[in-house]
Order: C-alpha cells, then sequence, then structure tokens
C-alpha cells in the first residue's frame, strides 16, 4: 500500500502533504504510517515510516519535528537538530531549503503555512489547549521574522477530529466563552451538560483573526475515517492498547 498523501490547493506551489496511516510498516493496533514515539528512541519502525513520508512529500531533504506539549511555542529552525535535543514547542517555521517540518497528530488539528514570495514555511500543532492558546498566532509571528507577510501566508487545517465526534463538557465550553463570548458559535448542543467542538472551524476562526486571507478546510474528520487516520480518541474509546500519530509536512524542497 502506497502513502497517502493529502494536499490543499492553498499550498499547491509548496512541497506538501497531510499523510495518514496508509504505506507503514508499523504493525498491531497501530498498523501502518505510525510516527508515535512515546518517548523512546527512534525504532527501526519509526524511522522506516519516516524515509516513507520525506519520500513521499519532500525527496531529499532532511526531517525535523518538535517535543510537542500542547503548547503556543514556535521555533525558528535554522539547521536540523540532533533527534535528542528537540525542542519543547508545537510549531516549526523556516527559511532554509533542505529542510522539511513535520508536526504528528492524532485528533489535534496540524495547520500548514507558506508564503511562497518570500520563500518561508510553518507547520503548528493545535490541539484544543494549543489552539485557544494561541499557537497559530506564534507561528504567523515566527514567519514574519524570517520576512513572510501575513497577508501572503497561505494556511490549511488537516485531518483533525470534527464536531460531530468531538464531545466536551460544559467546562471545556467555558474556557472558550469566557476568553471570549462570541466562541459559543464553535460549539452545537449535544447531551445534557455536553457540547459539540468544531475544533477545525475555531483554528480557521484564528487564522482569519489574525489577518491571513487564505486559508483552506480540508474538512476530513480523524475519528470516523479508522481506515485512514490514526485517533486518539476513537482508541480510548474502543480501550484499544494503543494509538497512533500522522505526520503532516511541508517544505522550500532540497
Amino acid at each position: 500500500m502506497t502513502v497517502e498523501v493529502v494536499r490543499a490547493a492553498a499550498l499547491a506551489r509548496i512541497a506538501h502533504g497531510f499523510l495518514g496511516r496508509a504505506g507503514g510498516v508499523s504493525t498491531g493496533p497501530t498498523a501502518g504510517l505510525d510516527m508515535g514515539r512515546r518517548g523512546l528512541p527512534p525504532t527501526p519502525e519509526l524511522i522506516e515510516n519516516q524515509r516513507r513520508a520525506l519520500a513521499a512529500v519532500a525527496p531529499d531533504t532532511q526531517l525535523v519535528t518538535a517535543y510537542q506539549i500542547h503548547s503556543a511555542e514556535a521555533v525558528v529552525v535554522a539547521e536540523p537538530w540532533p533527534d535528542d535535543a528537540r525542542p519543547h514547542a508545537d510549531a516549526l517555521v523556516t527559511d532554509r531549503s533542505g529542510i522539511t517540518l513535520g508536526i504528528l497528530t492524532a485528533d489535534c488539528a496540524p495547520v500548514l503555512f507558506a508564503d511562497g514570495a518570500a520563500g518561508v514555511v510553518g507547520a503548528a500543532h493545535a490541539g484544543w489547549k494549543g489552539a485557544i492558546g494561541g499557537v497559530t498566532d506564534a507561528t504567523i509571528a515566527a514567519m514574519e521574522q524570517l520576512g513572510a507577510t501575513r497577508a501572503n501566508i497561505a494556511a490549511a487545517v488537516g485531518p483533525c477530529i470534527a464536531r460531530a465526534s468531538y464531545e466536551v463538557d460544559d467546562a471545556f465550553l467555558a474556557r472558550f466563552t469566557d476568553a471570549d463570548p462570541a466562541n459559543e458559535r464553535f460549539f452545537a448542543p449535544g447531551r445534557a451538560g455536553h457540547h459539540q467542538f468544531d475544533l477545525e472551524a475555531y483554528v480557521a476562526h484564528r487564522l482569519a483573526a489574525a489577518g491571513l486571507v487564505r486559508i483552506e478546510m480540508l474538512g476530513e474528520d480523524t475519528y470516523s475515517q479508522p481506515d485512514r487516520f490514526y485517533s486518539f480518541r476513537r482508541a480510548t474509546h474502543r480501550a484499544e492498547a494503543n494509538y497512533g500519530r500522522q505526520i503532516s509536512l511541508i517544505s522550500l524542497g532540497s
């Protein structure tokens, strides 16, 4: 099975891709193109999955990832770092060729950014904590440090958990409405004391509020497509022993 690469029209001129679980060598509950690290050094399976992912999106480049912590931290990548020196952050930006930025997700929203004219790209991991904390704003600001102009930055929100699959409680809703009462529009009524949260729409709203004018939402639900995507919430609901993580990549090429 070949690696499935989902691409965004907004980023058509840039090497990029939102990858799922197809085409990898992992076995068991996380069979496929699992990029999960689980706090361990890279395994042979992970190394091969990374090789296949790069070959499908940006051959002859070096993968750079972060130690993701659900933060709003964005890091500028000037050169690849050793695997054991990955910074604690949830967004990466670069203006260097030969580097591919990678973000791992398993229901959270991967967001890829590009200012093609300036030659600057970025990638962000936007779970609900990072999204409300401003990880996309931090990514845009870091890109501007490298010469990007937010009016020229295109962004795409990749496969993530959809509103129909994302049940949250009253306390979760309150976190968002306390920050901005208008955030209530991203929640639909659910069962008593619960709501359905539209993470993808909220992330797109934050991008638009930051001044981006070209924003694409792919509308792919990770939870409801077990053959295509990994999902933390689905694995939890099924009491599976583990869950996989997919990767999203963007690069200026070699």
